[in-house]
């Protein structure tokens, strides 16, 4: 299997067609032969990637996340005060969802190994959304609320997102749950 440094841009480009395929169709149904006719590669090309399907699944999962959150981070460059940076973050996570069909998202819920690094990526938004209202408390562009309380009720809802109960609840799909926790946050602050 192809290390992290060893990736090539083949690999990558192969890992890039995966997300896209996964976001759009899911993975559950996918045998490594379908991903293979999908992805017009060999089976073996796919075992350079990771020795099994539920590795490539994991390893394609980790790819789209950690691009995520690449450009989620990238956004708040040019984002101005506190409010601005923890809208336009939750705003750009739910951006970044956006393209997950409710059947991958079904998918990622039900694999252990994939729903695991969803938890881990989410637990690392909350911690961040976490950070930018301590930031803006701190500067005196927050009311003084208690940040970590806030930040503990953002995670909890970031979790349920997660774990799709608002979907469930509401109706609404991830990216747009993230925009509407962006709203509460900014206008409740």
């Amino acid at each position: 299997m192809a290390t992290a440094a060893r990736t090539t841009a083949r690999q990558l480009a192969l890992f890039d067609e995966l997300v896209a395929l996964i976001l759009a169709e899911g993975f559950a149904h996918f045998t490594l032969d379908d991903l293979a006719a999908r992805l017009h590669c060999s089976k073996s090309t796919l075992y350079r990637l990771a020795d099994s399907k539920d590795q490539l699944v994991r390893r394609a999962t980790v790819h789209f996340f950690r691009g995520a959150t690449e450009k989620v981070e990238a956004g708040l460059s040019g984002a101005v005060g506190a409010r601005e940076r923890i809208r336009v973050y939750l705003e750009a996570v739910g951006e970044q969802l956006r393209p997950a069909s409710a059947r991958f998202m079904e998918d990622l819920a039900a694999d252990a190994a994939a729903r695991e690094v969803y938890e881990r990526n989410t637990r690392f938004a909350a911690r961040r959304v976490q950070e930018l209202i301590t930031e803006g408390v701190e500067a005196g562009e927050l009311r003084d609320a208690h940040a970590a309380f806030v930040g503990d009720v953002a995670a909890a809802a970031m979790v349920r997102i997660q774990q799709r109960s608002t979907a469930e609840a509401t109706g609404l799909d991830d990216a747009e749950a993230y925009q509407e926790l962006a709203i509460l946050l900014t206008r409740g602050l």
